[in-house]
């Protein structure tokens, strides 16, 4: 009885599997051509990447004086609060429905910072617990739109101060919240130093 030979030889056991191509991926690198164009790396901003740059950047142009100021800007992209009111009676809250891809990319944007380990997303998990993920969600995009704005507009580069700056900072507030309530109530507040 005769045997043959494998003719195949095994496969390598530690051999990295070879993704698909995407055939909606660019053939350039993309993040250098929006730079290039934008003149600022909005990628920079956490939560923002390359595609959600492309989308802003197709959407909204290059030309950011047809808005006055950054909260124009938000309540363009129908992030600003929108108070429906007759009379003094409020029918209703929230914000504006806007059919617009940027609002919608700046909303993705905003998905992910909840596990940043950054500033935006230690404020957007303090935003989260308090209000509640859509509300978040809601918030934490307008506050991209008013970053994109001063990047796109100024030229200014996005600097992320990490979670433990944020941290550090609201605790401060907190602490300055409470002495003033307490002066109010003829009491004082006193720091344990450990």
């Amino acid at each position: 009885m005769a045997r043959f030979k494998d003719t195949v030889p095994p496969p390598p056991k530690n051999e990295a599997k070879k993704s698909k191509p995407n055939k909606h991926r660019p053939q350039f690198h993309l993040a250098d051509e929006l730079h290039r164009i934008s003149g600022v790396d909005l990628t920079r901003s956490d939560g923002i990447d390359v595609m959600v740059a492309q989308t802003l950047v197709s959407e909204i142009g290059l030309e950011m004086g047809r808005w006055k100021t950054e909260a124009h800007f938000a309540s363009w992209l129908g992030r600003c609060p929108d108070n429906r009111i007759s009379g003094d009676k409020v029918l209703g809250r929230g914000t504006r429905h806007v059919v617009n891809r940027a609002a919608t990319a700046l909303r993705v944007a905003a998905t992910t910072l909840l596990k940043s380990r950054t500033y935006l997303g230690a404020q957007h998990q303090r935003l989260r617990t308090k209000l509640g993920a859509p509300k978040a969600i809601t918030a934490m995009a307008h506050r991209l739109a008013r970053l994109v704005y001063r990047m796109l507009k100024y030229g200014q580069q996005y600097v992320d101060k990490r979670a433990a700056y944020y941290e550090q900072r609201n605790r401060q507030q907190q602490i300055e919240f409470l002495r003033k309530k307490a002066a109010q109530l003829g009491l004082q507040v006193t720091t344990a130093r450990p």
